[in-house]
């Protein structure tokens, strides 16, 4: 599921990221009702069921009904925009970079890493149209703020903070989907694997000398976490084999003229 931002109306849901985060004095059944309030509990629903809530669950949560929140937010459009960039919130805005960029930027990445794990439902939010708010504003500044200290110019970091940052969210979309097989096809990984491999090499017992490549990449591996799936182990060695490729190319770089 794909979800686009920015749908609502322009004025309406750009005023409402960039406000002040205080509670709103607005009529309503009863005190304490906020947009604050309301896209916390979105966030709190969206963690547990995922993109498919409704308003009616948000309000739910906060013991209301569903027309008592279009007070403060005009729609689900909104709300979407509202609660992903409030999420963001939750990570740092700078990094030390007194040992380095390179510390500093893995820092960042894992920290994107474990946000992404917990809020898989940001993952659904395109990147096609951004939301526009200052916190999603804020991730990408405090990036670009380490990388700056490699002293690379604007026109070459532009592409490499754009390289770090799609490069986090497309494996952890991996373990996001990956985790989710499972509820939405009503089979787990190891049934799935099992049941399709056991076919596979009866079908084409000669798969391994058709793909030696591939033979060796799967046989010449240790299990990140023995106790991980499959795809989310498979996930975790790429995030960190692909970062340090990553930061590499990034040190290569800086040290050419």
């Amino acid at each position: 599921m794909v979800v686009y931002a920015g749908q609502g109306d322009p004025r309406r849901s750009i005023e409402l990221l960039w406000r002040p985060s205080v509670a709103e004095k607005r009529p309503g059944p009863k005190p304490g009702l906020s947009v604050d309030s309301i896209v916390d509990a979105g966030i709190a629903v969206a963690d547990e069921q995922g993109m498919a809530f409704s308003m009616r669950a948000v309000g739910e949560r906060l013991g209301r009904t569903a027309m008592a929140l279009y007070t403060y937010v005009p729609g689900k459009n909104e709300l979407v925009d509202l609660m992903y960039d409030r999420a963001m919130a939750e990570l740092p805005t700078s990094y030390p970079v007194a040992d380095g960029w390179r510390p500093a930027v893995t820092r960042w990445a894992e920290d994107m890493w474990e946000f992404y794990g917990r809020h898989p439902w940001v993952l659904q939010v395109s990147q096609a149209r951004p939301v526009l708010g200052p916190h999603e504003f804020a991730v990408v500044e405090s990036l670009a703020a380490i990388l700056v200290t490699t002293g690379l110019p604007g026109r070459r970091l532009r592409g490499i903070v754009g390289a770090v940052n799609h490069f986090v969210r497309g494996v952890a979309q991996s373990v996001a989907e990956a985790r989710a097989a499972g509820g939405e096809t009503g089979e787990g990984d190891e049934e799935w694997w099992y049941a399709r491999s056991a076919v596979l090499m009866e079908v084409e017992p000669d798969l391994a000398k058709k793909f030696p490549m591939l033979h060796l990449l799967e046989n010449d591996r240790d299990p990140v976490d023995p106790e991980l799936p499959y795809l989310e182990n498979d996930a975790v060695e790429n995030f960190r084999s692909g970062l340090e490729v990553l930061l590499d190319g990034i040190e290569s770089a800086v040290a050419k003229p």
